[in-house]
């Protein structure tokens, strides 16, 4: 019999919700589709400090049977073109031994349920090329390549380092 998948909102005041953060986005920088380096001890003593006094940031940890095995971090931002907030998925990470279990697809229900609550228009996200499972799983929950037309093509995420 399969375990129920558990998501709950982080509490970044808590330090169970804490090490269950970390302890998930420190799995996932290790990871080839994270970079493969894990967090630094910077990040690991300063983030959830950080996400805490950041008034657009939600997180939510998956559980099955009391146990960690799933993260999602996203941020509310602002879609000019609708006037409306947005909410856009940073991290998504599953445990390994966990994967392909509906884990992913919980974390981002709940998501979707608190971005409704908030009057968002949509949700947003980035995905390597390469993470062709990732890419799958998002088609599956309803994402879909960004264009405005077929004329002008799809939209790239593109950085600059500072």
């Amino acid at each position: 019999m399969q375990s129920k998948v558990v998501v709950r909102q982080v509490d970044y005041s808590d330090p169970v919700d804490q090490a269950a953060l970390i302890g998930l986005l420190d799995m996932y920088a290790c990871d080839p589709m994270g970079g493969g380096d894990p967090l630094s001890d910077h990040v690991k003593a300063t983030l959830c400090s950080d996400l805490a006094a950041h008034s657009g940031a939600i997180s939510f940890v998956a559980y099955l049977q009391e146990q960690p095995v799933g993260l999602l971090n996203a941020f509310k931002g602002y879609s000019t073109f609708k006037a409306k907030p947005l909410m856009n998925v940073h991290d998504i990470a599953v445990d390994p031994a966990h994967r392909g279990q509906g884990i992913g697809q919980a974390l981002l229900a709940a998501l979707e349920t608190y971005a409704a609550t908030l009057g968002c228009c949509k949700l947003t996200l980035e995905v390597l090329s390469g993470n062709q499972i990732a890419q799958r799983a998002y088609e599956h929950f309803g994402f879909e390549q960004y264009a405005l037309s077929a004329a002008t093509g799809q939209a790239l995420f593109m950085q600059k380092w500072l």
